[in-house]
């Protein structure tokens, strides 16, 4: 009779490599389930680093960029483009607009920054917290940025980048979704007089993915990719049409 890997792990007989390979794993993903079920919206994240920055004089804080991993690589990737130009990052990985809407008081408005740039709702489209509903995520960045402009900071809407696939979630077909919600943003912008820092044509390869060299994942960007991203933030940030900068 074949006794089954499960039934030996169960039984506490499996290879002892197996169960040390996966007990950080197991680990890991027990711990992130906790902070799901304690702190939703990662509020923690950035508790620490508030204190500080909201102190901060107000040239260093000229803008929050608030986001999920885009931005946290961003940040990442390029950490003197913050530094030097004043920008914070609160960027998070894998958070939906409505994580991000929960501690957008805090890890924005409370910091008092002349100007944030919101750039999410990719998460929403991969169903990182269940089905994606396209009038709950306009709903959430429509909080966000009347929250922003009640409180006096100028808001920069920013596109999401391209991607044609989710390495974690295949097959969810995210092109045209992240083309509806681009359009919707565009002209969310104009209606509330927000700036818009459109990133599609820059990265976009003419079929809705990332051109080559510009995401490592197909997703995220590369270096490359945020070089070409930083411009276009800058004129937003400016004020400025970045087809004119």
């Amino acid at each position: 009779m074949r006794i089954s890997r499960r039934a030996l792990m169960a039984a506490g007989l499996a290879a002892p490599g197996l169960a040390r390979a996966q007990a950080p794993v197991a680990a890991a993903s027990s711990q992130e389930e906790q902070r799901l079920r304690t702190d939703w919206a990662y509020l923690q994240r950035y508790a620490a680093a508030n204190l500080v920055d909201r102190d901060l004089p107000p040239e260093r804080r000229r803008a929050v960029f608030m986001g999920d991993s885009i931005t946290s690589g961003w940040r990442d990737s390029h950490p003197s483009f913050f530094e030097t130009n004043g920008f914070i990052g609160r960027g998070i990985g894998g958070q939906t607009t409505a994580q991000m809407l929960v501690r957008f008081w805090p890890d924005v408005i409370a910091l008092r920054p002349r100007a944030v740039h919101i750039l999410g709702g990719v998460n929403d489209i991969a169903q990182n917290a269940g089905p994606y509903d396209p009038a709950a995520t306009k709903a959430n960045l429509q909080a966000m940025t009347v929250l922003a402009q009640a409180n006096g900071v100028a808001v920069v809407l920013a596109t999401l980048t391209p991607v044609a696939e989710f390495p974690w979630r295949p097959g969810l077909g995210p092109t045209a979704k992240v083309a509806a919600l681009n359009a919707w943003i565009r002209a969310y912008a104009v209606e509330r007089g927000a700036t818009l820092a459109d990133y599609t044509a820059a990265l976009e390869d003419g079929v809705g993915a990332m051109r080559p060299g510009l995401a490592y994942d197909g997703v995220h960007p590369t270096r490359e990719g945020y070089a070409l991203m930083e411009p276009i933030a800058m004129a937003a940030l400016a004020g400025r049409d970045p087809k004119a900068a």
